[in-house]
């Protein structure tokens, strides 16, 4: 699994994406990052660029890798385990959504964290902005740009 923070500067910081799932999808309503299944021969950078694109439309110029995260899947009775990477795209990308969503918004860290449906998605969105801001770790967490 890969799950992506999205964010773009802003003229004060940044902007966060938060996606909200549609109604005929697990978890309807719900707001969440964008997150998917690793395909079989797959990289996680791969992944996480893939599902990106098609959950968005977007494209990142840099993308950067912040943490794994490890969770139960009750009704599968397994534990999955996620990398999480922060994608940074243009201020001026404009998100086509996939059908899994059906609104988007561009927030404020703070108001990400109190958006997101997910307790491990807000405590990531500190995270990111730590890794965004210190480039002195961007040799090791830089996937791309």
């Amino acid at each position: 699994m890969v799950d992506v923070l999205v964010f773009r500067p802003a003229q004060r910081g940044w902007l966060a994406l938060a996606l909200q799932r549609a109604d005929n999808v697990r978890c309807p309503g719900t707001w969440e990052m964008v997150h998917g299944k690793v395909e079989p021969g797959e990289s996680l950078e791969a992944a996480a660029q893939r599902e990106l694109r098609e959950e968005t439309g977007l494209v990142a110029d840099r993308l950067y890798s912040v943490t794994m995260h490890p969770f139960y899947l009750l009704q599968q009775q397994t534990v999955q385990l996620a990398a999480v990477f922060v994608a940074v795209v243009p201020p001026d990308a404009t998100v086509k959504l996939s059908a899994e969503h059906t609104k988007h918004a561009w927030l404020t860290p703070s108001q990400a964290r109190r958006r997101y449906t997910w307790p491990h998605e807000k405590r990531f969105v500190d995270d990111a902005r730590i890794i965004l801001a210190t480039p002195a770790v961007w040799d090791v967490m830089q996937v791309q740009g």
